[in-house]
């Protein structure tokens, strides 16, 4: 299949890479592009088999995940990659370096009888790797493969029925949301609901709140690096990421970012030049006080599927600070913040979308512009600008 996203399988566990491989083939607009059991191995089939995506372990001989990393930006080599390893569960750190080295994204690799746990996050790797694997391909000028709705249909079914036949208490109605939520296997949406009034004009803008997911992490890189020295709004992230790696995330950020970066806490202060990211598995709100604005940290069920959810969040901004607040809604899958960031826009605030084309995945932000809750849609590249820009001008 010619247009479907090929893959590029690197780990030197024999039993992995027949694994990893039948879940690329059994998922439709995905394809092996070939198997390598090493850095060194990966680099000289790259040129020979010209992958569209590369899925790597970090553990191996000869030469690791982050060894490869580094030559393949040594040799300007843009495939991008994503990390696949049991490291990334016990050095957040190390995952933090492969992500600052070019990597895309990361999924800790389940421990014990792997022909069992690494079914656990096939999903989730499989959206991924056609996610960054598209996305490369359209900038290459290629196409994509796009998905028959009976073939979509065939593959939901099987992976339900197998699903099931391994936990006898998953529902197949859950797990059928679950995959709805796949961008490349996106139906056509249907006709969007009238846009809602605000309630009233922005006023200045006294916090900036953020919604983001798959692609998230270098997206907040290249956001983060640009934004002004002399912002003054504080700002909060909901980024999806597991617990155990949003310290070493935000520190990351820290070292790039003219604005103090950090992991959330409960209790923390919401004041200027401070980004606070929220904890993995944990929500994060605002709450205004007598003298200061604090956050709230709670182990609240799931949104959306997800623990920290965008909407959470936004949905306190909006409660808290009305047409006083910016909320910002970039890349992820799924409609995670697609509903509260309305509610800032209803309060009268300024709310922020990023654009089809320099998304990863269109999913966030584009359920969001079709219910008509983003003002205006905005590219990567120009994100840190027209935060910037927005906010000095409600200051």
């Amino acid at each position: 299949m010619s247009d479907a996203v090929s893959v590029l399988i690197v780990d030197d566990s024999a039993l992995m890479r027949n694994l990893i491989a039948r879940m690329v083939e059994a998922t439709p607009g995905l394809a092996v592009a070939e198997r390598a059991m090493n850095g060194l191995f990966a680099l000289q089939k790259i040129t020979r088999c010209d992958p569209d995506v590369i899925v790597l372990d970090l553990e191996m001989p000869e030469m690791n995940g982050i060894e490869f990393l580094r030559e393949r930006k040594k040799l300007g080599i843009e495939i991008p990659v994503v990390i696949l390893s049991s490291i990334a569960r016990r050095g957040a750190e190390i995952t933090m370096e492969a992500l600052s080295l070019g990597a895309s994204d990361f999924i800790m690799k389940p421990t014990g009888a792997a022909s069992e746990d690494v079914r656990t996050v096939k999903d989730q790797l499989m959206e991924m790797l056609f996610a960054y694997g598209a996305q490369y391909r359209t900038k290459k000028g290629k196409t994509v493969r796009r998905i028959p709705a009976e073939e979509l249909e065939r593959a939901r079914e099987q992976d339900i029925q197998e699903k099931n036949a391994r936990v006898k208490t998953t529902s197949g109605v859950a797990h059928l949301e679950s995959l709805s939520r796949y961008s490349p296997f996106d139906h056509e949406s249907s006709r969007p609901p009238e846009p809602p009034l605000p309630a009233r004009k922005p006023g200045p803008t006294e916090i900036i709140a953020i919604g983001i997911s798959t692609g998230g992490p270098n997206a907040l890189r290249e956001v983060f690096a640009k934004l002004d020295p002399d912002l003054l709004q504080p700002i909060l992230v909901v980024q999806h990421m597991p617990p155990g790696f949003t310290a070493e995330f935000a520190k990351s950020l820290d070292r790039i970012c003219p604005l103090d970066v950090k992991e959330a806490e409960d209790g923390d202060v919401v004041k200027s030049g401070r980004v606070l990211i929220a904890p993995g598995d944990k929500h994060i709100q605002v709450e205004k006080k007598p003298l200061a604005t604090i956050v709230r940290i709670t182990d609240a069920p799931p949104v959306n599927g997800h623990r920290p959810s965008a909407d959470v969040l936004f949905a306190s901004v909006a409660r808290e600070f009305g047409n006083h607040s910016m909320g910002v809604i970039m890349t992820g899958m799924g409609r995670d913040g697609a509903k509260e960031i309305g509610t800032i826009f209803k309060e009268g605030g300024i709310t922020l979308g990023q654009d089809e084309e320099s998304s990863v995945v269109y999913g966030m932000p584009k359920v969001a512009f079709e219910l008509g809750h983003v003002m205006e849609q905005v590219s990567l590249t120009k994100m840190a600008e027209r935060i910037c820009k927005l906010a000095k001008e409600k200051r």
